[in-house]
């Protein structure tokens, strides 16, 4: 099992920016990826970002140049730093890891992953 707790979301003015945290525990070795992914509400839950074990990442094409992945296993933490946010780009936010080998393609779907957090929530107002 792993436990993912998001933190870092709050409300920002359009072209301004956020960092987002995902605290990581539990049986870590046995994830294979993580990413980041975002529901607004009516809408389906979708992939923005995506980081393997190597530090190879994929990005939403919606987010390319904005949107940065990344992550630190000596903290156990996984970031999303957003730039130049968009009204559009509102949403709630949820880490999640995977303990399978996917697709590239796959990388950014929902299926693919196991475990998720709760969601932390950005608000971008124009």
């Amino acid at each position: 099992q792993v436990q993912l707790v998001e933190s870092g979301g709050g409300s920002v003015q359009a072209g301004g920016s956020l960092r987002l945290s995902c605290a990581f525990s539990g049986n870590t070795r046995s994830r294979l990826g993580m990413g980041w992914f975002r529901q607004a509400p009516g809408k389906e839950r979708e992939g923005v970002a995506a980081i393997g074990l190597s530090g190879s990442t994929n990005y939403a094409d919606s987010v390319k140049g904005r949107f940065t992945i990344s992550q630190d296993n000596a903290k156990n933490t996984l970031y999303l730093l957003m730039n130049s946010l968009k009204p559009e780009d509102t949403a709630m936010y949820y880490c999640t890891a995977r303990e399978r080998a996917v697709a590239v393609g796959l990388l950014l779907a929902r299926q693919s992953y196991d475990y998720w957090g709760r969601g932390t929530q950005v608000t971008v107002s124009s």
